[in-house]
């Protein structure tokens, strides 16, 4: 079974679908610490203007703060103004509906927590493109590991014999335990087609909500990576 675990993000890119779609168990990595300036709380959108950021205010407070435990912010109209921006900056994309649709519950509903309201959109997206994967939290295994160490047991637990990581972790990961606990080791390829976005240019780094604000259903076509994972312990 491949195994992905990675931390949630407020309405991520496409290639964090491509992602939760590439395994065949998804895990929210959501007891490890809150770090700021992140993509836990934030991410781009497409205006006339270049992109620009959606941030959702968070109560941060010591350095040792989960991302479960991290709570929203609720003092500012921030939900209002993420309608608001996305509304003005998309009302020419012929799906702009589609968008509303997936986001309207950040303005009915009080998420106590970012990993609430990231883990719900995060579904809520995966339902519309169609992805079927399972989806479970960290938080739920009470592994006491930290860094590779951690991910084995994380995989132990679930039965997992190949993990999918980004290649961005190769710096830290300690591909040995892999060997020494017949684990599989991939790194996931990031490797897209361009698609119609609205302004001047293209801009590869956005929030999902752009692909399917111009694709629609059709966004699933613009998912899967052209190039194939890298094997790197078979």
């Amino acid at each position: 079974m491949r195994v992905g675990i990675i931390q949630s993000c407020y309405i991520p890119w496409r290639g964090y679908f491509d992602f939760i779609n590439s395994v065949d168990l998804f895990i929210f990595h959501d007891d490890l610490q809150y770090t700021k300036g992140d993509w836990r709380n934030r991410n781009r959108i497409k205006t006339q203007k270049g992109m620009n950021w959606l941030t959702v205010p968070v109560h941060y407070s010591k350095v040792e703060q989960l991302i479960l435990n991290t709570e929203i912010d609720y003092s500012r109209a921030w939900p209002k103004k993420h309608l608001a921006q996305i509304q003005a900056n998309y009302r020419g994309a012929p799906y702009l509906s589609d968008v509303i649709d997936i986001m309207s519950t950040i303005n009915t509903r009080e998420f106590n927590t970012i990993s609430g309201l990231n883990i719900f959109l995060i579904k809520q997206i995966c339902h519309y493109l169609n992805i079927t994967t399972p989806m479970i939290m960290s938080s739920e295994l009470q592994v006491t590991g930290k860094k590779t160490e951690r991910l084995i047991e994380i995989l132990k637990k679930v039965n997992g014999c190949t993990y999918l990581s980004g290649a961005s972790a190769d710096d830290y990961l300690k591909k040995s335990m892999f060997r020494e606990n017949g684990v599989s080791l991939e790194y996931k390829s990031y490797d897209y087609p361009e698609y119609r976005q609205l302004w001047d240019g293209y801009d590869a780094g956005l929030s999902i909500i752009d692909l399917i604000a111009n694709q629609g259903p059709g966004a699933r076509d613009f998912i899967s990576s052209l190039s194939p994972n890298q094997i790197i312990i078979p």
